[in-house]
């Protein structure tokens, strides 16, 4: 499933997809894949992400 909300967020920041991994410490193609549902990221690097961008993990990852 596509996390459109992880990318809504990046774009909310201005963000390209390098500069989001350059922050928390993965390649550009993992963000991608993680936009795009490919990737299942690990909870460290969820969080990781969320700090980046100033979220919550329910925010970006949790499924209503």
């Amino acid at each position: 499933m596509k996390n459109l909300r992880l990318k809504a967020a990046r774009a909310a920041k201005d963000l390209s997809q390098q500069e989001l991994a350059n922050l928390v410490g993965v390649s550009r193609q993992t963000i991608s894949s993680i936009e795009k549902g490919d990737y299942n990221p690990t909870i460290r690097l969820c969080i990781d992400i969320c700090k980046a961008l100033d979220q919550t993990l329910n925010d970006l990852f949790w499924d209503e």
